[in-house]
């Protein structure tokens, strides 16, 4: 009998490596074989893996683990692009951030990743309908993750928030595909005013430690903002901004600042 070839749909590369990992870990550290067997070789997909870390992480005194697991569970199943968005921002982190060695990190310590995650559950409540239920992840993803993200923001995949303490993304920021950003970032409005009032982020952005990108205002694609700006205005394609407020400085330096993660200006920008 020829041998069955298995199903395209069956290969999963990202968490076939998160694995690997896992099982090395544990060889590597009997002390930790409690915590990667219970978040990672316990289950037999990364979607399991996560809602079973999104349940660990935000169960409190008023909801309980087994609830949110039913909920995760719920979400990553009814909507496949959740999982396929955290495949991608799991290797866009181990890509772009010099602390990560391996996929598996991220899945368990870095709050940044596990704390989109978490907002992408959150996110697709408030796009069912279930918004008093997605303000209580926001809540909790903020108390436990130190990240503020509106469920009702709209995120692409790719994504990477490095040490990501102090974020905050309102409800209708919008951030394409692709984009990296640092710890203490706002997406926020300028004042009380209703309606669409959040920024929108083009692909492949990097936006730098400590920037305030604030108003309804357009960030080209493959744009950089410097640390500590405060961007008020849109910024064009392919160019850096810094200052406050900030102005258009030169060119991005290169085709793919997220990537790149390079947040030097030099003097001849």
């Amino acid at each position: 009998m020829a041998e069955r070839k298995p199903k395209v749909a069956s290969v999963d590369p990202v968490w076939t490596h998160i694995c690997e990992e896992a099982r090395a870990a544990v060889r590597d550290e009997p002390l930790l074989g409690g915590l990667i067997h219970s978040g990672v070789l316990h289950h037999p997909t990364l979607e399991r893996a996560l809602a079973y870390r999104f349940s660990l992480k935000l169960a409190s005194g008023e909801m309980s683990e087994q609830i949110l697991r039913e909920i995760a569970d719920e979400a990553l199943a009814t909507d496949p692009g959740i999982g396929q968005a955290a495949r991608a921002d799991c290797v866009a982190v181990y890509d772009r951030d010099p602390a990560c060695h391996r996929f598996l990190q991220p899945i368990l310590f870095f709050k940044g990743y596990q704390a989109v995650q978490a907002y992408r559950i959150g996110h697709w409540l408030w796009m069912t309908g279930r918004r008093d239920l997605a303000y209580f992840v926001q809540m909790r993803v903020s108390e436990v993750f130190g990240v503020d993200i509106h469920p009702g923001a709209r995120i692409g995949k790719g994504i990477m928030i490095d040490h990501a303490h102090s974020i905050v993304i309102g409800e209708t920021a919008v951030v394409g595909d692709n984009v990296s950003m640092l710890h203490s970032v706002t997406l926020g409005g300028t004042g009380k005013e209703d309606g669409d009032r959040h920024p929108k982020i083009g692909n492949g952005v990097m936006i730098g430690a400590g920037a305030k990108v604030l108003g309804n205002i357009r960030v080209g694609d493959c744009s950089r903002i410097a640390a500590g700006s405060v961007v008020l205005h849109d910024v064009p394609e392919c160019m850096t901004v810094a200052g406050v407020p900030a102005k258009v400085i030169g060119q991005a330096g290169c085709a793919q600042p997220a990537l790149a993660m390079d947040q030097l200006i030099d003097d001849g920008i």
